[in-house]
């Protein structure tokens, strides 16, 4: 896997690939806290139901123009006392973070949908409420098989390149 969102070791991707294309690429981090997971978060990390996890959310800027909401959510046993759970930057990212606590992904699952934002994507992302968003979810499992982060990534769809995809087909 070579995708630099995942690997560890890869720094700070967003900012990196906004520079590649000659462009400033930061974030502000809006949350950082322990909470009960709604239902998709919940099957997503195979969380129990009374079990909690760790929310990171950022908002994601190009040019200092907000161009995505990115909330991700680590198992609590797996973040709490660790970076993820803490309020500022990770040195190195959060998956430099996972990988140092032995959870480097090993496989990612995917999924893309597009749908219209709610009010308050509206007001984070400063869009009109008929703007779509591309809405990219991905969970990173460790060697192990365990699901240890699944990111929710909503972008807006007029101001975000492609989403390109190559896989190897293994016979």
């Amino acid at each position: 896997m070579s995708n630099p969102y995942v690997v560890a070791g890869s720094g700070d991707a967003w900012s990196a690939e906004a520079a590649a294309a000659g462009r400033r690429g930061t974030q502000r981090l809006l949350d950082v806290s322990v909470i009960s997971p709604h239902e998709g978060v919940r099957a997503a990390l195979s969380t129990p139901d009374d079990g909690q996890v760790v929310c990171r959310s950022r908002l994601m800027l190009l040019d200092g123009v907000p161009v995505e909401i990115a909330d991700s959510f680590y198992p609590a046993e797996v973040a709490v006392g660790s970076p993820l759970a803490s309020p500022g930057k990770i040195k190195g990212g959060a998956v430099a973070a996972l990988a140092e606590l032995g959870h480097a992904a090993a496989e990612i699952a995917e999924t893309v949908t597009a749908r219209l934002p709610d009010k308050s994507e509206m007001d984070l992302l400063e869009i009109a409420s008929d703007e779509p968003l591309l809405v990219l979810s991905r969970i990173s499992f460790d060697a192990a098989g365990r699901a240890v982060e699944y990111a929710v990534n909503r972008m807006i769809a007029s101001r975000t390149k492609p989403l390109a995809y190559r896989m190897r087909v293994s016979r």
